[in-house]
């Protein structure tokens, strides 16, 4: 029978709300089974059980051995209570056998780790030849949730015993009476060696945790900082955690768009899935972000568009002749899309549209440098928008829909705007809608949470949220 670590993590006193996310941050629901994958993981990839046979090795020079603790002047060497038994020497721990995680998350209490182990010892007999002892370990451990100088969630180690099972003579002779006093130093040593390996992965959780929050950049727009806004929460499956982004341009500027009043109503987590859900708010806080900047503006000329889409007067007069006069034909057009107001983003059951509005001026300009207006539109685009998302972030792609325009004013006559729609929208798919995918590229961040991949993940189109549901 393996042996037992029981941790016991004091983490939240509340249990989350059924499905009402109360702000607008983005809120992490990450599964038990999360939690024992990091701690295993820390234990496989890391130095902690290496970590304690170097403590064993380096400062006790073996148990039983001449600087050991029971030998050479120790409790078995001369003077000792058995100074028969010199030739019992060299008693050392070297294996710790990888501990199996299971978790147990407890309502508004906190967390039960267990970690199952066997300790391996060798040395030379009393009797001569090879000496192998295997014992059974259980460490209980209780930590506290406190909060880090960076105000990260921090889990801190204030009590460690451990209750040493069964031992086991694997190789050897070894007579009762020292069988019981090396089974009495073990209790008084596995402690020492064994809480520090309890240390060791609360330290990596830690650093998992802290991980959550930190500045994300945002290409050469800005950056995401990510606070936390409540203490973690716990119910019988998962820790949840409200995450606040804080979307900031490059000259440290917080871009801050009204909040919604009504809560997004998150659907029910799966069993054994990790879920994160995205409001509406950093969508529409982004898009502000790229329309501050002007990552939004462009000016197309021909040499943005195919040669088969027109851009000239020729082609412009064909449609609306009254808008020219008696301007010559052939001379080149100049679209100047500027986008002065934030966009808007919805989103509804199943489907994500983004509404920019947009004034269009358009030009005639000579390749010298000289430009004529001929007139001034008001138009919204209405894009589509693909989600997919990838390990850390969220990515968008938009598809125009459509694109309707009215007539500000114009150095000519009046004329109906909407005669031009399919036109504009020609050019607006081919220029513009790629250059605006092109700075879409950076992506929505997501909250690091325990190193957990959302490459995989499904995702679902709510009423003002996105959700994202990965399996554990």
């Amino acid at each position: 029978m393996l042996g037992m670590w029981s941790l016991l993590l004091l983490w939240g006193l509340v249990t989350p709300c059924q499905g009402l996310l109360e702000t607008v941050g983005t809120l992490a629901r990450i599964d038990q089974d999360e939690l024992g994958k990091a701690i295993q993981n820390s234990l496989v990839g890391g130095p902690i059980l290496q970590n304690v046979l170097g403590t064993v090795t380096s400062v006790n020079q073996g148990l039983l051995g001449s600087g050991g603790l029971l030998g050479g002047g120790g409790l078995l060497g001369y003077g000792g209570v058995f100074g028969v038994v010199e030739e019992l020497s060299g008693l050392k721990v070297d294996e710790v056998t990888l501990p199996k995680v299971s978790v147990k998350l407890l309502p508004g209490f906190g967390v039960q780790l267990n970690l199952h182990t066997k300790v391996g010892l060798h040395g030379s007999g009393p009797l001569g030849g090879l000496l192998q002892l295997a014992a059974e370990v259980n460490v209980s451990s209780r930590v506290a949730l406190g909060v880090s100088a960076r105000g990260t969630p921090i889990l801190i180690l204030k009590r460690c015993s451990t209750l040493l099972g069964h031992i086991s003579l694997l190789t050897g002779l070894l007579p009762a009476p020292l069988f019981g006093v090396v089974e009495q130093t073990l209790f008084k040593v596995l402690p020492e060696l064994l809480c520090p390996v309890v240390d060791s992965v609360l330290g990596v959780v830690n650093e998992l945790l802290g991980a959550v929050l930190g500045l994300v950049p945002l290409g050469a727009v800005g950056s995401v900082e990510f606070t936390l806004a409540t203490l973690p929460l716990i119910s019988n499956q998962y820790i949840e955690l409200d995450v606040n982004p804080i979307v900031k341009s490059v000259a440290g500027d917080i871009i801050d768009f009204p909040k919604p009043r009504k809560p997004v109503k998150v659907p029910p987590k799966e069993d054994h899935t990790s879920q994160v859900t995205v409001p509406l708010f950093l969508f529409n806080t982004m898009f502000g972000l790229l329309q501050t900047s002007g990552a939004l503006d462009l000016d197309i000329t021909s040499e943005l568009v195919p040669s088969n889409v027109p851009l000239t007067t020729t082609d412009l007069a064909a449609l609306v002749p009254e808008a020219l006069r008696k301007r010559p034909p052939g001379q080149q057009l100049l679209l100047s899309l500027r986008v002065k107001e934030a966009p808007t983003v919805t989103l509804q059951s199943h489907k994500a549209t983004v509404s920019i509005p947009t004034t269009i001026h358009v030009l005639s300009y000579f390749p010298q440098g000289a430009h004529e207006a001929l007139f001034q539109l008001n138009g919204v685009m209405t894009l589509n928008a693909q989600l997919a998302p990838s390990a850390t972030k969220l990515h968008i792609s938009l598809s125009l829909e459509r694109l309707s325009v009215q007539l500000a004013s114009s150095s000519a006559h009046t004329f109906d705007a909407s005669r031009l729609e399919e036109w504009l929208s020609n050019v607006v798919r081919l220029a513009y809608v790629p250059k605006l995918n092109v700075s879409l590229d950076v992506g929505i961040p997501l909250p690091k949470v325990l190193n957990v991949n959302f490459a995989n993940a499904a995702l679902a189109i709510i009423e003002n949220a996105v959700v994202l549901t990965v399996p554990s």
